[in-house]
């Protein structure tokens, strides 16, 4: 499983994650620093990977795959 998660690095070198995040066991992680301050963290966690989501769902494959759920327009 690779999961992306929001968090905060404070001037410690403490990471605060922006969501509670249950693993099996421990996991390696990679944490990327951002040249930016945080913002006031969101209140859709959701809004933050749609961008990314919509290149994968936003394709022909993905529409004939859903097509016999929709109804007859």
């Amino acid at each position: 499983m690779i999961k992306t998660v929001e968090a905060v690095v404070d001037e410690h070198g403490k990471v605060i994650l922006a969501e509670h995040v249950e693993l099996p066991c421990p996991r390696r992680a990679l944490v990327t620093i951002l040249d930016e301050e945080p913002t006031a963290p969101t209140l859709e966690p959701s809004l933050l990977s749609e961008q990314s989501l919509a290149e994968d769902w936003n394709r022909p494959e993905e529409d004939a795959a859903w097509a016999h759920l929709q109804k007859d327009r």
